[in-house]
């Protein structure tokens, strides 16, 4: 079992970024040995996402319609926004809007797991950052679903892990941007 103080983010992966002026999409998938149906209830119930999500929620994403406060955390400040689930289609899409843009999420049952893709759209300027956090947000998640939780990582603390710096700069080089200090 991987401890956090030895966990270390692998290489950057199963990524690319839709352009649409500054407001780009980045997308990022991952394998996890999970069944959509547990992938499911980490991505919308507010007990599952405090172990692994940049963000905290005060009810479930899991109904469309249903308006819900998302909390960043691991921010200098506590910045809450209200959010309204745009879709929900359980055990297969989630869509809302957090931040400065939307996030859906699509569950893909596939042999022995989950083919989860994030569509999170972002600014030009922060893609490469938000591809490294996302990135170690859902390696803390497939360990969490397996079993073996590290803690949620995220904001500045994010920095300290092993692997981050270097992910941050291959993520940049893959998307053709440069980095944000």
């Amino acid at each position: 079992m991987t401890t956090r103080h030895e966990y270390e983010l692998g290489p950057a992966r199963d990524a690319r970024v839709q352009r649409q002026g500054e407001k780009w999409t980045l997308i990022l998938v991952r394998e996890l040995k999970h069944p959509p149906e547990k992938v499911w209830r980490a991505l919308t119930e507010p007990e599952y996402l405090r172990e692994w999500a940049p963000f905290d929620a005060d009810r479930s994403l899991g109904t469309a319609g249903a308006t819900v406060k998302l909390t960043t955390v691991g921010s200098p400040q506590p910045h809450v926004t209200e959010t309204t689930v745009a879709r929900a289609e359980e055990p297969r899409l989630l869509e809302f809007h957090w931040g400065d843009g939307n996030l859906r999420w699509e569950l893909e049952p596939v042999e022995g797991g989950t083919r989860l893709t994030l569509w999170a759209q972002i600014g030009r300027r922060w893609v490469a950052l938000g591809a490294a956090g996302w990135h170690l947000c859902l390696d803390v998640l497939d360990r969490f679903l397996g079993g073996a939780p590290i803690g949620r990582i995220v904001g500045p603390a994010a920095f300290g892990v092993p692997g981050f710096q270097r992910l941050h700069r291959e993520y940049a080089a893959m998307f053709g941007v440069e980095e944000t200090n």
